[in-house]
């Protein structure tokens, strides 16, 4: 891929966060941008704003004329759109140079020093808060997020003086294979994507090779506890982390005060006292230990990393506050695996402790449900109050007998209601509330809205 040469790019699947990064980066370029998706959303009109033709009809049709040089033109898909589409047929049968979406992330930080976030969950935080940290400091950075960045309203930083560049590593499909980090975070390998990758040890294998592919003298910084084999380059310093008091980089004397979140970062010969977190949930105690290290690693001082983690905003859907008032609170979480909606509710009962927290969950993927039904039903049963809504199919068809019900059934709670997205409305302005978590990885952002207007009026 030469991107001097190139006067367009069309992208299927364009309305993907991933995707949408890319969409921009190009638009940055001065190329031409166009492409489809299956639904319109707020990001895909964004991007028509921006410069971007998306349409959303499967139609060869509505490809413009611009886009169909086979020598200028780059095509970059997902791995979620079906080998039969009939665009990417159509490109296919006349010769033009086609890419997953990890390949042309890949190629464009190549020449980049790459710092790579992995993990099934953990990772947009985390990346997230290390495109802060940079970005807000002396060092700079570029960053292609998996999430908007409040700090910024955008998942695409880019630097004209550094060459450092933050990348959410998506583990689907593997194509976090792509990537050549510099450094590399893993947050977290609890197994997921089973429709991929068949078993958890498959699973975990594709992460030790994600560690083989840190370049010399790189950087691997690794939750303490996870459950891989690292297999690194030579010279490559490998760390670990924790959320508490233990691995190399680490917590202490953390402190919940008024609803804010203190402590202190302590590693190799440095000690960082009295950190706050600008987004005060537990949880996000581990992911800031890991940014600070990336950070503090490339040359960010202790002031400026205080300063960056107090005026952290978090990307949307992560942990997003909706509504903060004394009577009422509404959270927006992006948390789709059991591993991260357990640590979700965790960290909100902790911060609201005593307060009744209702779950509104929207389970994603009928394989995903299917392979971790119990996991779920085991993390829903923290709440005090639980809606399940109908599962989000994304990109599958149905699977005979799952169901939301199969979750459902396993959660032992005493307050628990199973109903579809439409009936949602009418049972919250039945009810009473104190604290609300609307978690999931489907469309239950779009209700956000909805669901913060009737609260409200509460």
């Amino acid at each position: 891929m030469n991107i001097e040469t190139l006067t367009s790019t069309y992208f299927i699947g364009a309305g993907g966060i991933g995707m949408s990064a890319l969409i921009r980066y190009f638009l940055s370029k001065e190329k031409r941008v166009a492409g489809y998706d299956k639904t319109p959303s707020a990001l895909t009109e964004e991007l028509n704003k921006e410069g971007a033709e998306i349409h959303y009809e499967e139609d060869i049709r509505r490809i413009p004329d611009s886009c169909k040089d086979p020598t200028h033109t780059l095509i970059v898909y997902t791995p979620a759109v079906p080998e039969s589409h009939s665009e990417l047929t159509y490109f296919r049968s006349n010769g033009f140079t086609i890419m997953k979406r990890a390949q042309v992330l890949g190629e464009i930080t190549r020449s980049s020093r790459a710092l790579c976030v992995a993990g099934t969950h953990g990772k947009t935080t985390t990346s997230s808060m290390i495109a802060h940290l940079l970005k807000q400091s002396h060092v700079d950075c570029n960053a292609f997020l998996g999430g908007i960045l409040k700090n910024y309203d955008s998942n695409l930083l880019l630097s004209e003086k550094s060459d450092l560049t933050v990348i959410e590593a998506d583990e689907f499909d593997r194509s976090f294979h792509w990537l050549s980090p510099y450094m590399a975070v893993i947050t977290s390998a609890d197994p997921d994507h089973l429709d991929i990758y068949g078993t958890a040890e498959v699973y975990k294998e594709s992460f030790n090779k994600f560690t083989s592919l840190i370049c010399p003298g790189g950087v691997l910084v690794l939750r303490k506890g996870i459950n891989i084999t690292p297999r690194l380059q030579k010279n490559v310093r490998s760390y670990t982390y924790s959320g508490s008091d233990d691995g190399d980089f680490h917590a202490g004397n953390i402190r919940i005060e008024n609803r804010e979140i203190l402590f202190d970062f302590i590693g190799p010969n440095i000690t960082i006292k009295d950190i706050r977190l600008g987004v005060p949930m537990k949880i996000n105690i581990e992911n800031g230990i890991a940014a600070i290290a990336i950070a503090w690693l490339n040359g960010v001082t202790p002031d400026e990393i205080k300063q960056g983690m107090a005026s952290f905003a978090g990307p949307k859907r992560r942990f997003d506050f909706q509504l903060k008032k004394e009577n009422i609170v509404l959270i927006d979480d992006y948390a789709h695996h059991p591993g991260e909606l357990k640590e979700s509710i965790l960290s909100i009962k902790e911060l609201y402790n005593g307060k009744k927290l209702t779950g509104i969950f929207q389970p994603h993927l009928y394989s995903r449900t299917r392979d971790f039904a119990d996991d779920f039903a085991a993390s829903l049963s923290l709440l005090d109050e639980l809606i399940l809504l109908d599962i989000y199919p994304a990109r599958e068809k149905p699977i005979p007998g799952v169901t939301s019900q199969i979750i459902f059934d396993k959660v032992k709670l005493k307050k628990k209601t199973l109903c579809k997205k439409e009936a949602l409305y009418s049972i919250l302005e039945k009810g009473s509330y104190e604290v609300v978590l609307m978690a999931g990885a489907g469309d239950i952002d779009r209700m956000i809205e909805n669901v913060k207007q009737i609260l409200d009026k509460k």
